[in-house]
């Protein structure tokens, strides 16, 4: 089984959906995919500063769907 491609997995976050994270958030998001796309969706807001409670579903409804299609890969 193939390790997931984190590098397209934050390319497409900053690219398509605005959150470009500095190594240190993408050690947090990775860190915390163990715990489940939610926890990584969290640790991406967390990343940059913002509360998970004053993002719009959708918004992160796409983040989480990011994460999923690049964590399962391989």
């Amino acid at each position: 089984m193939a390790d997931p491609d984190y590098d397209a997995m934050f390319a497409e976050l900053c690219v398509k959906l605005g959150f470009c994270l500095h190594p240190k958030g993408q050690a947090r998001v990775i860190a915390a995919l163990p715990n489940g796309y939610d926890a990584a969706m969290r640790a991406v807001f967390a990343a940059e500063g913002t509360d998970p409670g004053s993002i719009p579903g959708d918004l992160k409804r796409a983040v989480r769907d990011c994460l999923k299609a690049h964590a399962t890969a391989g």
